[in-house]
């Protein structure tokens, strides 16, 4: 008998040895030993206050910003939907969104009712909760100039409100990322604008995004963080890795000759091609230039074993 044949009952759904590619935009990687698909908070705090503390615990989203490694997951990987999706504008300028509501949903929500402010949103492909998390911005604005207050859930079940001045951000980083708290939804506060206006700023950032990024390619968006005084795209571009297919054990990688800071997968690429591909770029943007380039998207899981 193992950890997964005395998981506690849920009223979502359990999935085992399920395949992670499907969740994640790259279309890459192994399976999970367990997903969770939680019907709602209450399904999730059950869950996890019954759950053998020594189980590894991972919650993710649309998997925009998420490389999962070809040998999977350990643990129980969760993955909020439809119980974590509601948006509800509070008054005052204020609204509050569900961790699994896409970004461009809340900039289009917040538009429609009049706040400004949250515009940026339509130009990052992932969900609120990651927004939360990574401090995600565009375009010169970022979640940290709008958001309140993030509602979290730690690995016990229990559930709190953190301010601002405890998420600890910085640039992509914020002090989420150094526990294992889940963000279940999070409140931001903007300003009063014309709803006409909002949604013109925000039709530019979307067609800006279109002409500027491989948005229907399989991506994870910005590959890695803009080094202080520098842009990656250019130190990208300047090392020659710009369209250059690296192969490691698939179809092969590169970085898209669109935009130099955004890998793809061209076809039929593995989480090693990818991985590989980046840690190549890094290396060679170091040699060069003496930068270092730190991963923005996240890797997670197990390497496949190489063969002898």
């Amino acid at each position: 008998m193992t950890w997964r044949d005395a998981l506690p009952p849920v009223r979502g759904k359990l999935l085992f040895d399920e395949p992670l590619a499907p969740f994640t935009w790259f279309r890459v990687g192994g399976p999970a030993d367990v997903v969770f698909l939680p019907e709602d908070e209450a399904d999730l705090a059950d869950f996890l206050k019954a759950l053998d503390p020594a189980v590894p615990v991972m919650a993710i989203g649309v998997g925009s910003n998420l490389l999962v490694r070809d040998g999977g997951v350990g643990g129980v990987v969760i993955r909020l939907g439809r119980g974590f999706n509601t948006v509800e504008a509070l008054g005052d300028s204020r609204i509050r969104a569900g961790s699994a509501v896409p970004d461009a949903i809340l900039a289009r929500k917040a538009a429609e009712a009049g706040i400004a402010g949250l515009e940026f949103y339509a130009g990052i492909p992932g969900t609120v909760g990651g927004a939360v998390i990574m401090n995600a911005g565009c375009y010169g604005a970022e979640t940290v100039n709008v958001l309140e207050s993030a509602r979290v859930m730690d690995r016990t079940g229990a559930v709190r409100d953190m301010p601002l001045a405890e998420l600890g951000y910085t640039y992509r980083h914020s002090a989420i990322q150094d526990g294992d708290l889940i963000v279940l939804s999070a409140t931001f506060q903007g300003l009063p604008d014309d709803p006409a206006a909002i949604k013109a700023r925000m039709a530019e950032i979307t067609a800006r995004r279109e002409t500027t990024q491989p948005i229907r390619e399989k991506t994870g968006g910005s590959t890695f963080k803009n080094p202080p005084g520098h842009s990656s795209w250019k130190l990208v571009d300047e090392a020659g890795w710009r369209g250059k297919l690296f192969t490691a054990t698939g179809g092969g990688a590169m970085f898209s000759p669109l935009h130099s800071n955004f890998m793809i997968n061209p076809g039929e690429a593995t989480a090693a091609d990818l991985e590989g591909l980046g840690e190549a770029v890094r290396t060679a943007v170091k040699d060069r230039t003496g930068i270092q380039l730190d991963w923005e998207i996240k890797r997670i899981g197990r390497p496949l074993p190489t063969k002898e």
